[in-house]
């Protein structure tokens, strides 16, 4: 089943999820959408201080983070924040990518299960059941509330007349591009968990194990992982 059938009909099957303070994402054998409140523009400390305490932090804690908290830390990270279609007919999001091609997929992977993000719509679509928090390959991360798994699609490379980067179908530019585009992103984390007194983690993962079950693609390649939530006391 395709993930944008999970979607239809997600509006009205968990309309009170928005309302509550920890996301309820259902029984580990069936996953519902999770369509995530509007995020916050504003609050949390300013660009400057969260520049200042932006840093990694490996002990999190495992309570779960708000509903509201995770919508805006997965708008934060690469959402759509103008919605008007720009280059390749696609509307901007916080973070660049080559073209515009937008070739970074967010998979979140949580205790009940996996979802991908899907900013058009700023929804978590289903992808498998289960806890495959491990996969995030560290010992902090497998009871973190949120490991976010960094995927590339290459199909997203379009390649054709009227492409504007011609180079964009050599794989070694291809590699260049997606890692930046990682890189952006993951910074955004960062500087989101630093401005709402959150913990975040950047690290490598378990790459094949976590292509194999998430359902991946040929052309999808696993690439990195980052782990958020609170801070753990000490």
């Amino acid at each position: 089943m395709k993930r944008r059938t999970f979607i239809k009909g997600a509006a009205a099957a968990l309309p009170a999820l928005a309302a509550v303070g920890v996301p309820d994402f259902g029984a580990a054998e069936e996953l519902q959408p999770i369509v995530l409140p509007k995020p916050e523009a504003d609050g949390g400390k300013s660009v400057l201080a969260a520049l200042k305490d932006r840093k990694t932090v490996r002990a999190i804690s495992p309570d779960p983070l708000p509903l509201q908290t995770l919508s805006n830390l997965l708008w934060a990270a690469f959402g759509v924040n103008r919605p008007e279609m720009g280059l390749m007919g696609k509307p901007g999001r916080t973070a660049p990518s080559a073209s515009n091609s937008q070739e970074i997929d967010l998979y979140i992977c949580v205790e009940k299960g996996v979802y991908v993000y899907e900013a058009d719509v700023h929804h978590l679509a289903p992808v498998a059941a289960g806890d495959f928090r491990a996969r995030a390959g560290r010992r902090a991360a497998v009871k973190a509330p949120v490991n976010i798994f960094y995927v590339v699609d290459l199909k997203k490379y379009v390649v054709g007349s009227g492409q504007p980067d011609r180079s964009i179908g050599d794989p070694e530019v291809q590699k260049s591009y997606y890692y930046t585009g990682t890189g952006f992103i993951a910074q955004n984390v960062y500087l989101f968990a630093a401005s709402q007194g959150l913990a975040a983690w950047f690290h490598n993962c378990d790459k094949e194990n976590t292509a194999r079950e998430f359902n991946l693609r040929p052309e999808q390649r696993v690439l990195f992982a980052q782990t958020v939530g609170t801070q753990a006391k000490t």
